[in-house]
């Protein structure tokens, strides 16, 4: 019997191991990111965005929301949040011929994103008198700040976080509860409000929601602080859109820019700049919200069954017509 009791005790002992090392596997911190050493390796397989039967999948393996139209109660969520007298910081990065965009993306802010909250845009620019004057609801504000300008639009992605970062730790830290950083050249039509508000909150990429992650526009190369490997990641996160608390988008945001600059110090530039380090920080600090590609859609692509309503899209350009260089 007394060996009987034993072997029961390392039985669920050796459960509670296992079970705890691949909830670690899915929570790992920034210590895994920033020195490999500690980081923990577990193979899993690649999460689902859509099921077999075609239906949304709404939780994360680490069980944090994906948030999909039917998910959340519109009036509920926002009646919780409107109690918390809640300020949210929006930042956007409109350099060179990218100022076209900002009319467009102010005006459909204020027909369908936050309304009812407390809003502080921030637009970055090297063309402060090109900003539109465009009329902002009650208790929404907005900042213009200069910058340099830039003649490689790469440059210009590579150099968003370290912007953020020093934006929060100079103003946000004692201005704003919640922060968004988004792409200028964008449109909303559609509601986004307070079910997006989480401590970290990702977007799902809307080219790679239902494709395997071995294809994923990862970096790929080992040099790089950005690398992962093949046979890992969960989804393709969109740089287009990173928020959540004021501290935890400042931590990711300078870990980004930490590793942007040990990677330039080796005349590293990763595959798609920022988004790149985005996606190995995601891996490694696993968002406690994901926004579906709802949040993040693109004029170009055709409507899918699965996604019901378009919130936010890239409008298409001409490329060659607004970057800087090719």
């Amino acid at each position: 019997m007394k060996f009987q009791n034993i072997n029961t005790f390392l039985l669920v002992l050796a459960i509670i191991s296992v079970t705890g090392l691949i909830f670690l596997g899915y929570t790992s911190t920034s210590v895994g990111y920033k020195d490999k050493r500690f980081c923990l390796k577990i193979s899993y397989k690649q999460p689902s965005v859509v099921g077999p039967d075609g239906k949304v999948i709404a939780t994360t393996p680490w069980l944090s929301p994906i948030v999909w139209e039917g998910t959340f109660d519109p009036f509920l969520i926002d009646t919780i949040y409107k109690q918390q007298n809640i300020t949210i910081a929006t930042t956007v990065f409109a350099l060179g011929k990218y100022t076209q965009f900002l009319k467009d993306f102010l005006e459909s802010a204020e027909q369908n994103y936050f309304i009812g909250f407390r809003v502080h845009y921030y637009v970055f620019t090297d063309q402060p008198e090109q900003v539109p004057e465009v009329k902002l609801g009650e208790e929404r504000q907005l900042t213009v700040l200069k910058v340099p300008s830039s003649n490689r639009w790469q440059e210009i992605t590579l150099r968003r976080m370290e912007k953020l970062e020093k934006l929060i730790e100079s103003r946000l830290v004692s201005e704003a509860d919640y922060i968004f950083s988004l792409d200028v050249d964008t449109k909303f039509y559609g509601r986004w409000g307070s079910e997006s508000l989480g401590r970290l909150v990702g977007v799902i990429h809307p080219g790679y929601y239902q494709t395997p992650r071995e294809q994923f526009p990862y970096e790929r190369r080992p040099e790089s602080q950005a690398f992962i490997p093949h046979a890992e990641g969960d989804y393709y996160y969109g740089g287009a859109v990173i928020g959540g608390l004021v501290k935890d988008v400042h931590e990711a945001a300078k870990t980004c820019r930490e590793q942007l600059d040990i990677d330039a110090a080796k005349s590293i530039e990763a595959a798609w700049q920022e988004e790149s380090h985005l996606n190995k920080y995601f891996l490694y600090n696993k968002p406690s919200k994901v926004l579906s590609p709802e949040y993040l859609w693109q004029d170009f692509k055709p409507h899918t069954n699965e996604v019901k309503i378009i919130r936010f899209s890239q409008v298409i350009k001409n490329y060659a017509a607004v970057r800087p260089n090719p």
